[in-house]
């Protein structure tokens, strides 16, 4: 079912990122698809979200905005024992955003009368974005809501695709989350129109926003890329991916199940096996044919599994093994050989670590504490997942004193100067005794 590639005779020089199983992602294609939709948006508003929920979700919805009565219906609606499980998750994730915002912010003293310190302003209004595709992905209304709400963001509006099933309105489980949260601002917009609704605003319904972030698919990345710079924005994230690192202390059945899992996203989706040991690699292919056919969504799970960005990499030893996955830089990249928190420890790319074998990803789409929004396609060599941080802006706030800018006076008109700036140098000048 997984293709093989063999890189234990391959030089220690080669760059396995050009070998590592990955599908193309042509998000630059996509932009010219939704260019005029975005233009549309800023040109017609409302009018236009209404002909393309039509046009690309088949239903129109009753009201753009979801009203508030809806959304407290939708969590009274909601089974006990689910709202239990969102409960526990919020607390989860609630406790480690609550670490990440309490950090302090560093004031340095250069020298006496002369300070720079770090600030950390929250974004003013952000919208989010939940998918509501193949999968309603309620659990991102958690992973971009209670950053945000750390962060100290004063405005929060949410938006989710409109569902022929649910007349038109967001699936009901996300329309919960967002009451559970206390976020009264959601609309049952989907895709690029929904990108472009938070970046131009809409008069009369929605307020333009300061920063979009959530997943979604690759119409609401091209849209996301299109906008940047008149709104600024979290990433742009393909289709979901996991890597494992395993030797042959793995268990296969645990590996097969974790590979499956993230197939089941999406037939884009990668799934990817990095091991040293071919008996393990013969039994997670055993292992996974009986759980595809088994699975409910078994054609989209083969069609993932089947593709260019699925495989099975074999490599010489461990050691080979953390440099082919630090080359991949996986969304998701879990650890599952002898002494796992050890080679964890050696990682450097990737959006999130899981490490042994009860960490599996499944865990952090939901309930680890962890975000589940994170770098996709190799970005997680430069990028980060996102956090109570993608919700803050650093700002230096300088206060230097006569004194301590007379101490410098010279050097910064010399620098000034050589830069033929005198304006520049000027400045510092006429702030000398006279």
């Amino acid at each position: 079912m997984l293709r093989r590639i063999d890189l234990r005779d391959t030089a220690d020089d080669v760059d396995y990122a050009t070998v590592v199983p990955r599908a193309e992602f042509d998000v630059e294609h996509a932009v010219a698809r939704v260019e005029p939709i975005c233009t549309a948006v800023a040109t017609e508003g409302e009018a236009a979200l209404i002909r393309f929920s039509q046009k690309f979700d088949g239903v129109t919805p009753p009201s753009l905005r979801v009203p508030a009565e809806v959304l407290e219906q939708s969590l009274a609606e909601l089974d006990p024992l689910l709202r239990a499980a969102f409960e526990e998750s919020i607390r989860r994730r609630r406790t480690v955003c609550a670490a990440e915002a309490a950090m302090p912010e560093p004031v340095v003293e250069l020298a006496p009368g002369a300070t720079v310190t770090t600030r950390l302003v929250a974004v003013g209004r952000v919208g989010l974005y939940v998918p509501g595709g193949l999968a309603p992905l309620a659990s991102s209304v958690i992973m971009n809501v209670v950053p945000a709400q750390a962060a100290g963001v004063a405005s929060i509006a949410v938006s989710s695709p409109p569902q022929k099933d649910f007349g038109g309105l967001p699936h009901p489980n996300i329309l919960a989350l967002c009451a559970l949260l206390g976020v009264d601002e959601v609309y049952a917009v989907g895709g690029a129109q929904a990108i472009a609704m938070f970046a131009y605003g809409v008069p009369g319904l929605c307020r333009k926003v300061d920063l979009v972030t959530g997943p979604g698919n690759i119409y609401v990345v091209a849209a996301k890329r299109l906008l940047r710079g008149r709104v600024g924005i979290d990433s742009e994230a393909g289709p979901t991916e996991i890597a494992v690192l395993a030797d042959s202390t793995a268990d296969p059945v645990h590996v097969a199940a974790d590979l499956l899992s993230q197939a089941e996203h999406d037939p884009m989706a990668g799934s990817v096996l990095v091991t040293d040991s071919d008996a393990l690699a013969d039994a997670v292919d055993a292992a996974l044919a009986p759980m595809v056919d088994a699975t409910k969504h078994a054609d989209r799970v083969r069609t993932a599994l089947g593709g260019e960005q699925s495989g099975i990499v074999l490599v010489r030893d461990v050691e080979q093994g953390i440099a082919v996955v630090d080359a991949y830089a996986a969304e998701h990249l879990e650890i599952q050989t002898a002494d796992a928190a050890a080679v964890a420890s050696r990682i450097r790319n990737a959006g999130a670590v899981f490490v042994g074998p009860y960490s599996p990803v499944s865990l952090g789409d939901y309930s680890a504490g962890s975000t589940h929004v994170l770098p996709t396609a190799a970005a997680a060599r430069h990028s980060s997942g996102l956090t109570v941080a993608s919700f803050r802006r650093s700002m230096h706030v300088i206060a230097y004193d006569e004194a301590a800018l007379l101490e410098l006076a010279d050097g910064v008109e010399r620098f000034a100067l050589a830069e033929d700036l005198p304006a520049h140098a000027n400045a510092v000048t006429v702030r000398r005794p006279r």
